[in-house]
Parts: C-alpha cells; structure tokens; sequence
C-alpha cells in the first residue's frame, strides 16, 4: 500500500532547524529595531544642532545684523556681449496661424453713449398722505368695513360649521380628555 497525502510527523532536525532560525529572526528583527530607534534619535539631534546653528549664525535670531564681508565686485568686460538675434518686427501683428479673429470695437462705449444722450426723465415725485388728525390708538385699530364677517350657511349649502362634527377617532382609539 502506498501513502500518498500523509507523510507523518517531520523529522526531528527539521523542526529543531526551524525553532533556531525563528529565535534568529527574532534576534535580527530586534537588533534593526534598536538600529532604527537610534537612527531616529541621531535626526532629531541633528535637526536641533542645525536650528541652533541658524539662531546663532548670520541673520539668526541672536545676530540678526550680520553681513558677510564685501569683497571687490568681478571686473566689467569691456565690450557686452552681442545680443541675441531677434525676431523680425515689421509693426503688424502676425496672422493668426489657425484661425483669423477680427478685432471688433467695445459695444460699451455705444452703449453708454446712448444712456448719456437719452437718460429718462425722473419719475414724479411721490406726495406723502396727509396726516389724519386721529389719536395713536385709532391709527392701528383695523378698518370694520375691510374685515371679514362670517358667512351664514343656506340649507342648500351648508358650511362645514354648521355641522356638528362626529367625535373623531384616532389611531389608538379616542383623544383623551384636555386638562382642566
């Protein structure tokens, strides 16, 4: 008989090789750990060497006055150089290489001319309502003629008040009483 899919336990060398070369990346793993941390800790003391640097150096916040010594300017050369070939400039604009566009005047300045010419005359002035000799409180009481007065149903066309509504109903059954 043949075993195809269960070959046992491993043997006993594998095992032990792969408990050692897990404790030896646990090991490595820790050291590039520490590596790390220590590569971190050297940026930071850099990075505040250098801000230490710029406080006291030139133009720092401690010598702000300081300027580097002035050494005699470069010699001038005696001719300048020949300038750069130019483009060649008749006076009129070039044609447009893929389009012609057709300059047109402003439409504003017509427009504005025409609003200047013809401004409308000024509307009439608007009179105030004279003053009605009333005392304050009869000023804000509302016109009786202006308010409404309730309307009378006809048999023929009853209001809806006329009617005495039937209790209603709601959904848990009916309202309870209002408080006294």
């Amino acid at each position: 008989m043949s075993q195809k899919g269960n070959y046992g336990a491993p043997p006993k060398y594998l095992n032990d090789f792969s408990k050692a070369l897990a404790s030896e990346v646990r090991i490595l793993l820790a050291e590039v750990g520490k590596l790390r941390d220590e590569r971190r800790q050297l940026q930071y003391e850099i990075a505040e060497l250098m801000a230490v640097k710029s406080k006291h150096g030139a133009g720092g916040e401690f010598t702000p006055d300081w300027a580097p010594k002035h050494e005699e300017p470069p010699p001038v050369p005696a001719s300048p150089p020949p300038a750069p070939p130019s483009m060649i400039d008749d006076g009129i604009p070039a044609r447009p290489a893929w389009r012609t566009v057709h300059k047109r005047e402003e439409r504003r300045h017509k427009a504005k001319a025409k609003a200047l010419q013809a401004a409308p005359p000024p509307p009439p002035a608007i009179t105030a309502p004279e003053p009605v000799n009333l005392p304050a409180w009869a000023q804000w009481k509302p016109n009786p003629l202006l308010s409404p007065a309730p309307m009378m149903g006809s048999p023929s066309a009853p209001l809806p008040s006329d009617h005495a509504m039937p209790p209603r109903s709601g959904l848990f059954g009916p309202p309870s009483p209002p408080p006294k």
